[in-house]
């Protein structure tokens, strides 16, 4: 069958493509994927099953989709949030507060761990995720350009991959473990980068 993905060019069926994605991220963070079925996503949209196939090619674009949709609520609002910061010291306020907010918020968190669950089974998914986390590590780049413009390319991209180490680590660690202590380990970032305290 010849794949359609890209045919909806025009308002309605680029409206219809992200109603049937948005029924899918919303199915992920409900049931994971197994949840996400053609005709779970379809009859979440109030669609015909054959949409699935002329807008995404069938499941396995839908799926590519939906994960591309999800890593972008995942992702984009704390990466948002932390490059607003004015410099290096309020980022690690920001992040006192995001990591809390992140790991209590049910259907991000739920969203994150059926990316990664996701990324580990399917290599299209999998690579997914490594783009959203490229794209993350370019705009930390970009905003260290800007608060360092002495840094070198390669340190740019050396402390980029670091923070969002430290970002996705934190997050996980608080995950598995709700008594980690965000506030001390952020303070002793912090003090490596010669935080007052």
């Amino acid at each position: 069958m010849t794949n359609l993905v890209g045919r909806a060019t025009s308002g309605r069926g680029l409206r219809r493509r992200e109603q049937l994605t948005d029924a899918g991220v919303a199915l992920l963070a409900e049931g994971g994927w197994p949840a996400v079925t053609t005709r779970a996503v379809a009859e979440r949209a109030g669609a015909q099953v054959g949409l699935i196939h002329y807008h995404f090619g069938g499941l396995a674009g839908l799926h590519e989709a939906i994960a591309r949709k999800a890593g972008d609520e995942v992702i984009t609002p704390v990466l948002d949030a932390l490059l607003e910061a004015p410099e290096p010291h309020a980022a690690l306020e920001t992040l006192r507060e995001l990591v809390p907010a992140t790991t209590g918020e049910g259907r991000t968190l739920r969203l994150a761990v059926e990316l990664m669950a996701g990324a580990l089974r399917d290599p299209v998914l999998g690579e997914v995720l490594r783009d959203g986390l490229r794209q993350a590590r370019v705009r930390i780049g970009e905003r260290l350009a800007e608060l360092y413009p002495s840094w070198s390319g390669a340190r740019r991209t050396g402390a980029a991959v670091v923070v969002t180490a430290l970002l996705d680590g934190i997050v996980l660690h608080q995950v598995l473990d709700a008594s980690l202590p965000v506030d001390e380990a952020l303070a002793a970032v912090g003090e490596l980068l010669g935080e007052r305290t």
